[in-house]
């Protein structure tokens, strides 16, 4: 899950353009300023082509709903990749 988490952290980094220190499960795109609906977008597209996987419609909008975090985003792209 490391590797994931890494390879995320780095996704992050190079699609909201900022450092990021650390990425706990428990943050959400409301601790990072520049997550918006678009960079949302980016952020699942870098995803899906990093790992080589396919989201879902569904699972695209249900990642961006309160509640959900990082931990919900690394669960999902271990449950889709060969990593997890």
């Amino acid at each position: 899950m490391e590797q994931i988490r890494e390879k995320l952290k780095n996704i992050l980094q190079q699609v909201l353009d900022q450092d990021i220190d650390r990425l706990a499960d428990e943050m959400t795109a409301a601790d990072f300023p520049d997550w918006d609906s678009l960079a949302h977008l980016n952020i699942v597209v870098a995803i899906e082509r990093a790992f080589k996987i396919r989201f879902a419609a569904a699972e695209i909008s249900k990642l961006k709903q309160p509640g959900q975090n990082i931990g919900s985003f690394l669960g999902l792209i271990a449950q889709k990749s060969s990593l997890g």
